[in-house]
């Protein structure tokens, strides 16, 4: 006999989310009851979905295991917490009830009938995608995250993704398609493809990349209104992506092109590819009228001298990117840039990552103030009880970039496009009208 009521406790990005909502589903299959309120009384198993890409992520998801087994539960770790550090963390954690690394998902039901404790974590992951079963989303709204591939083959310094998921591997055209049709019948407006690398999709299938293919595809979906592609590769925007964005009627102008660093010097460092960001921006923007152009940065990665950063915030200064994100270099283990001296101090990174910020705060600011007057594309995510409604441009993507904030007399439903003329903004956020 066992408990059919579960907590589920979640942490990390949008990819990891698929994977709580994944771990949900398998459970409902099997005859649990799910619930997010982990501390209910009647909740006795807890499982955990941690998150190790850096250093903070993993102190949330530690402190969310300790908290859940000080108040009594039985907790299970899932995902790359177990999967980083295998049998240490089981050393370091002993009072955990289970452990399931980010290959294993799917068995996770099983185990937990066997009314034992456990560790399931494989040692070379390969991670699949579960078609068959069925996610149960945590958060149901306007948008809604599909992931299009599992893995990553390329071996950046900084990250430990590839140890964690292992080589990369995609879902086929027909499995998303059936995927995004269920979404679009419960009612979500927007799909968001993701992966580690979204843009390499469909090479391991078809020989080739394929996301141009899968985007023509998805663009018959009735009511659906638009596809958001994030996570794209410097080097895999092909001709057919360009002329995607230029031809799709659904696919939204934003392109999320994470390129971290300018200077060659430090991309090589990174092992990341040695290009002109510039001359990239530059051509998008040539090829896609009305681009949004998002990139994420990382300051202080070992080796990073002034010249370098000077060139990065140069970079940002000419490229006058729509969103950018900007980290600090995490020293993670087991990755190739925890082997790497110089480092650099902590407070240099801070001090260059804010920098680094204000200089984005302020083109943010001249690109929104251009906005004023203007009708922009914005899908409604919510309507407040004063009857203010909160939507994204399609220059903002959900959690990462800015909101626009309106006033309206009209009837809103969430997932609605809109026309919204801009009659103000702020920093990152725009106010306006319909």
């Amino acid at each position: 006999m066992y408990m059919t009521k579960i907590g589920i406790v979640h942490h990390g990005c949008a990819k990891n989310l698929i994977d709580t909502e994944l771990i949900s589903g398998k459970l409902m299959e099997e005859g649990f009851e799910i619930t997010l309120d982990a501390y209910a009384p009647d909740v006795d198993y807890v499982i955990v979905n941690t998150c190790s890409f850096i250093f903070d992520a993993e102190e949330e998801s530690v402190k969310s295991v300790f908290d859940m087994i000080e108040s009594g539960k039985k907790v299970i770790i899932a995902g790359c917490l177990p999967q980083k550090y295998k049998k240490h963390l089981k050393k370091i954690i002993p009072e955990a009830y289970g452990f399931i690394g980010t290959s294993d998902i799917d068995k996770i039901a099983g185990l937990i009938k066997r009314g034992e404790e456990f560790y399931y974590v494989t040692e070379n992951p390969v991670c699949k995608y579960p078609n068959k079963i069925e996610r149960a989303q945590i958060t149901i709204g306007a948008s809604s995250y599909i992931k299009i591939a599992e893995g990553c083959n390329y071996s950046c310094g900084y990250c430990i993704i590839p140890k964690l998921r292992g080589r990369y591997t995609s879902r086929t055209i027909e499995d998303i398609m059936k995927e995004a049709r269920t979404l679009v019948q419960k009612g979500v407006s927007e799909i968001i493809l993701i992966a580690q690398d979204t843009s390499n999709y469909g090479i391991d299938l078809y020989g080739k990349p394929a996301l141009d293919k899968l985007l023509f595809e998805l663009n018959k979906i009735e009511n659906l209104n638009w596809i958001r592609v994030l996570y794209t590769y410097p080097t895999n925007f092909t001709k057919g992506l360009i002329q995607a964005y230029k031809k799709i009627d659904k696919l939204v102008k934003y392109v999320d092109i994470p390129l971290q660093h300018s200077h060659p010097d430090i991309l090589r460092a990174m092992r990341r590819p040695v290009i002109c960001g510039l001359d990239l921006i530059n051509k998008l923007r040539d090829e896609i009228e009305n681009v949004a152009i998002r990139t994420t940065l990382i300051t202080g990665y070992p080796s990073e001298e002034e010249k370098h950063f000077l060139d990065m915030l140069n970079f940002v200064e000419k490229a006058r990117f729509d969103r950018l994100g900007v980290f600090e270099f995490s020293n993670e283990k087991g990755t190739y840039a925890s082997t790497l001296k110089p480092k650099v101090q902590k407070r240099v990174k801070a001090k260059r990552k804010d920098e680094i910020l204000k200089l984005q705060r302020k083109i943010s600011n001249e690109i929104n103030s251009l906005l004023v007057g203007k009708k922009i594309p914005s899908i409604i995510e919510t309507i407040q009880s004063d009857g203010l409604a909160i939507a994204r441009t399609y220059k903002d993507a959900p959690d990462v970039d800015g909101l626009i904030y309106i006033e309206t007399k009209k009837l809103l439903t969430p997932g609605d496009i809109w026309n919204v003329k801009v009659t103000s903004y702020s920093d990152y956020d725009l106010y306006g009208k319909i």
